[in-house]
């Protein structure tokens, strides 16, 4: 199985850059294999491109996401396909949704999982706030979690598929 785990974000807005400083993180620790961390940053048109056509069965797009809670808030959310995943911060040329819709238009995206966080300040600047500097370890540690749960949901499938042919 092959996963994209993807850092989304404008890292001179503020804690919009969160999802790159994920994906750098994990870019620079031992993965699983068949797993890739990737900065994307604002190069929304590539993900789309790399998201249809990369081989990929799964896609954990990591961003910022404002839905109400504290700053450094994580959130797992997991749009069905053609769904939307809610409001993210538009502090970059497309955002994940954008990205999914256009992605969905090329001929889909296979399974995507969104890890957000919850930003305080997405001005422009180059650090990030307190709350969220601290939720990127969190963050990439929790990425590592689902990354197991993927893989296993996906035997699963296959294993159905097997009985059913």
């Amino acid at each position: 199985m092959r996963i994209l785990v993807a850092g989304v974000g404008n890292i001179f807005l503020g804690d919009d850059g969160f999802g790159v400083a994920v994906a750098r993180l994990l870019a620079g620790r031992k993965l699983p294999e068949g797993v890739v961390a990737t900065d994307f940053g604002i190069r929304g048109v590539h993900l789309a491109y790399e998201l249809t056509g990369g081989g990929h069965d799964c896609a954990i797009l990591v961003d910022t996401v404002s839905r109400g809670g504290p700053p450094g808030t994580l959130y797992v959310l997991r749009p069905s396909p053609g769904e939307t995943p809610g409001t993210f911060v538009d502090a970059h040329d497309m955002t994940p949704d954008a990205v999914l819709a256009l992605a969905d238009t090329l001929g889909g995206t296979g399974q995507v999982l969104l890890v957000g966080c919850e930003p305080a300040d997405v001005s422009p600047g180059m650090e990030l706030s307190p709350p969220v500097a601290e939720a990127v370890g969190r963050a990439a540690d929790l990425v590592l979690e689902l990354i197991p749960e993927q893989i296993a949901m996906a035997s699963a499938v296959a294993g159905h598929e097997e009985e059913q042919a």
